[in-house]
């Protein structure tokens, strides 16, 4: 069951989180075994959720097991993965499994479990208003309470073309909302915009289902050259250490922007099993089966747009990114556009709005994540999840989840936690000693 907000109790709080994610529940579950911080986290949702209609099955996590939400920061802690396993009493059965990767439906009952043991997680309550004077004042659609900081964890909201958004529902759909409306597609021809792993697993589950199931045509579109692999070999793994976040962080802006640009599928790469089963599956279907014309796919094409189809719902609108001047006309009942998240929007923080820094789109952070602005030093916003172009690929991703929510939890204890060794590689030049007179 969703905590109730106590009908009495302490109104004022060290620290004050607005949004219940994977990011601000790893504060929340490190910031338990530090009763000195006063502390409540707060969602709109009634209960917690996380991706919760893209949970298709056999659907895995791209990073290890141990990237849950508290043990690379405190091994120690009873948030962890492990500590889930053996409270409901499976440890033993998730060992034999032999999993290659966590079920991505059990890691999010896992999280589920975290916030329903967490008596400072409460749901049900909507952050309406952010103030400040002397202290935070977080007007909530149920009361009114003040911090001394307050860390942001709200998440992203799905991102389309603005020019489709008014297109939206049942028949053209963001991936987002997949289990919703992917159902009943059978002799459909469906059309995926997206060349990420959830374009992958949305056409992998299309091309999976039972034969009376199957859709006439499932077409695969991506701006990318081709359906590209992941990246998680050792070395660049050591981009999602800290030792490299912190240096990632002194870096030009631009510098910091190449930087993702060039490593994007290092994190948002498709795992080489959903590739294989893919290949496999169009395979069987063409070759075996003889649905010659039931798998498309066309990466490296740029979608101009959706329109009101001549044969159908939609017609979609493509061009090659090497023939500009040929445009490719797709027919389709159903449209899923798997093109990713954007930062959701702060309108709560109007009141203070114009006394924080910004960094482009992002709200400008220091090395704790606290974001600059006019006010005291003792006095802070943080931000969780928002900094990627000033904290690298590493920010929206699991992997420093709980390593970032230390950060936070140490400036707010006013403490250092001892931190792990620094990467096998020298991100940064060492500069020479200077030579000393008469040398």
């Amino acid at each position: 069951m969703a905590h109730e907000p106590p009908r009495s109790g302490p109104t004022h709080y060290r620290c004050l989180g607005v949004g219940v994610g994977p990011a601000n529940l790893s504060l929340a579950s490190l910031l338990h075994a530090r009763p000195e911080v006063t502390h409540l986290f707060l969602d709109r949702k009634d209960a917690f959720s996380w991706h919760d209609g893209q949970q298709l099955p056999g659907n895995t996590l791209q990073v290890s097991l141990f990237k849950d939400l508290v043990t690379l920061a405190d091994p120690t802690n009873p948030f962890s993965f492990l500590a889930y396993l053996h409270e409901s009493g499976r440890l033993y059965h998730f060992l034999n499994a032999r999993f290659d990767a966590v079920p991505r439906a059990e890691f999010r009952n896992y999280l589920a479990w975290a916030s329903r043991s967490n008596k400072n997680v409460v749901f049900g309550e909507d952050v309406q208003e952010v103030a400040f004077d002397r202290v935070f004042t977080v007007r909530t659609n149920r009361r009114t309470l003040t911090a001394d900081n307050v860390v942001l964890g709200v998440g992203s909201t799905p991102w389309v073309p603005s020019q489709v958004r008014a297109g939206l529902g049942p028949t053209q759909f963001h991936v987002s909302a997949y289990l919703d409306h992917a159902g009943d597609l059978g002799g459909k021809r469906v059309v995926v915009i997206g060349g990420g792993q959830s374009g992958a697993e949305a056409l992998l589950d299309l091309i999976s289902r039972p034969v009376s199931e199957l859709p006439r045509r499932a077409s695969w579109i991506s701006r990318r050259g081709n359906y590209f692999p992941i990246d998680d070999s050792p070395f660049t793994n050591d981009y999602y250490v800290p030792s490299h976040a912190d240096y990632f962080f002194h870096l030009s802006r631009g510098l910091r922007q190449s930087f993702n640009e060039r490593n994007v599928l290092t994190s948002d790469g498709i795992s080489d099993t959903t590739l294989r089963d893919i290949y496999q599956r169009t395979y069987l279907h063409r070759f075996v089966d003889g649905q010659v014309d039931l798998v498309g796919l066309y990466p490296n094409r740029t979608v101009l747009d959706v329109t009101a189809g001549l044969c159908g719902d939609w017609q979609v609108s493509a061009r090659h990114n090497d023939d500009h001047e040929a445009v490719e006309l797709f027919e389709a009942d159903v449209v899923i556009w798997a093109t990713g998240f954007a930062p959701a929007p702060l309108d709560f923080l109007a009141p203070i709005a114009g006394r924080l820094e910004h960094e482009g789109e992002e709200l400008r952070v220091d090395e704790d994540y606290a974001v600059r602005w006019d006010g005291p030093d003792d006095r802070r916003v943080f931000v969780q999840n928002g900094a990627r172009g000033q904290r690298g690929l590493a920010d929206p991703n699991l992997s420093l989840n709980a390593w970032r929510s230390q950060r936070i939890a140490d400036r707010l204890s006013k403490v250092a936690s001892n931190e792990q060794l620094p990467s096998f590689i020298e991100w940064s030049t060492k500069q020479r000693p200077r030579a000393g007179k008469g040398t």
